[in-house]
């Protein structure tokens, strides 16, 4: 069996293109480098090692990507490609609306005229309507985003859905997930940003590596019992392994079928910090800072469609999420640079 992962350098496309060359799939992967390093996906191969075709290309370049679905025969695609930080979406919208959406449009003709009938989205918990009780069950309500990123999610989906409405046999999964932290435990792959990071845990681990002064908290006055953001923090190998399931389950079935991927527990950004630096020992200084634009207060999963459906469930504790993520800074203190 054949998939193409779009974003397949990235932070998960790469550690899922591991995953699935370890279950006996062969993966082509494509990425246009806007925020990853073709080097993540030589260590996957030198990993596993298998043979992992990659091709440096943009999505929106329909002639090229029509070439790579002429060269291989694909049972499947997972689609990561896109812009995906929630604060430099508010500030930048029509780059995230155009790069998002047009990738996908273009991704899904090149999959038409291919004959290719599988798609499984890389999607988020952000397409849930602010205020839905918690855990959030697939069924929760949806939109009312709070960034153009969570919209471009949102419109995503529905793309999908009546991309398949329409061609009849395709089978599309829509992965809801959380927030993805943890490394490779290898110590050879895992998050890499490029500049200032978006996200919490590698901004944590770059200030314990010394490559910044201190964290800063966004925000301590939120409706939680610490007063910061709650997340739904799950490993990035959990995760990789729910996608695994996933292409599973669309070699048996048709149609449209959306999954939370996440365990079930929120986290708390000072939670977080302090099991750092227990799982550690090493001391992380902060500072409190305002709200950014577009976060939540809390938002964490009920995961037991996936637990009943797909026979998956997130396995690795908070602990093994922070030494994972330690052990990868430490190895590679400039991320694939060094």
């Amino acid at each position: 069996m054949t998939v193409l992962v779009t974003g397949g350098t990235g932070y998960i496309g790469s550690h899922t293109c591991l995953e699935l060359l370890e279950k006996g799939w062969d993966v082509v992967a494509v990425d246009n480098l806007s925020n990853s390093s073709p080097e993540s996906l030589r260590r996957v191969s030198e990993l596993t090692g298998r043979p992992l075709p990659f091709f440096p290309l943009d999505l929106r370049d329909e002639t090229a990507l029509g070439q790579i679905f002429g060269r291989y025969a694909f049972d499947g695609v997972i689609h990561f490609a896109g812009l995906k930080a929630v604060g430099e979406s508010v500030a930048q919208p029509l780059e995230y609306y155009g790069n998002n959406l047009q990738s996908t449009v273009s991704l899904c003709r090149a999959m038409v005229r291919a004959g290719v009938g599988r798609v499984l989205f890389s999607s988020s918990a952000t397409v849930y309507a602010p205020g839905s009780p918690l855990p959030l069950g697939e069924d929760a309500p949806t939109g009312g985003c709070t960034s153009p990123y969570g919209w471009t999610k949102w419109m995503i989906e529905q793309i999908l859905r009546d991309t398949a409405a329409a061609n009849p046999g395709w089978s599309v999964a829509l992965l809801r997930y959380f927030n993805p932290v943890g490394a490779h435990p290898s110590g050879r792959i895992g998050e890499d940003p490029r500049g200032i990071p978006n996200n919490l845990m590698p901004y944590i681990t770059q200030v314990a590596a010394g490559r910044r002064e201190c964290l800063t908290i966004f925000g301590g006055d939120y409706d939680t019992p610490d007063g910061t953001c709650v997340r739904d923090y799950l490993h990035v190998v959990d995760l990789a392994r729910g996608h695994v399931a996933a292409m599973e389950y669309l070699l048996e079935h048709t149609g449209t079928e959306t999954f939370n991927l996440g365990t079930g527990r929120g986290y708390s950004v000072r939670e977080m910090v302090d099991a750092f630096e227990r799982a550690n020992g090493v001391r992380i200084p902060w500072r409190m800072g305002p709200r950014r634009p577009g976060d939540v207060a809390a938002i964490y999963a009920n995961p037991a469609k996936s637990r009943s459906v797909l026979g998956w469930t997130a396995e690795r504790t908070l602990e093994d999420m922070c030494r994972d993520s330690w052990n990868w800074q430490r190895q590679n203190p400039q991320g694939y640079e060094t």
